[in-house]
């Protein structure tokens, strides 16, 4: 399991979506435990981008992931 999601990166599913749709992805992150009518677009559009996507279990594991106190439902690593 990785420890830390380093590189520069948005967390959050307006900005994640903004920055896959201006083609600025390159790995996806998405919490197992997030509500699937709000992550689905986020994922199909990856997708459609061919950006790798990696599941965490829980929402509070991605935001500890991301250096963030709270829960995060998405990241996704700029490149």
């Amino acid at each position: 399991m990785v420890q830390r999601i380093e590189g520069e990166k948005v967390i959050g599913l307006k900005q994640t979506l903004k920055h896959i749709k201006s083609g600025k992805g390159k790995c996806l992150y998405i919490a197992k435990d997030a509500e699937e009518k709000l992550t689905n677009p986020v994922i199909e559009l990856a997708k459609e981008k061919s950006i790798q996507i990696i599941y965490v279990d829980t929402m509070k594991e991605l935001g500890k992931l991301c250096g963030i106190d709270v829960g995060a439902s998405v990241a996704l690593i700029l490149h």
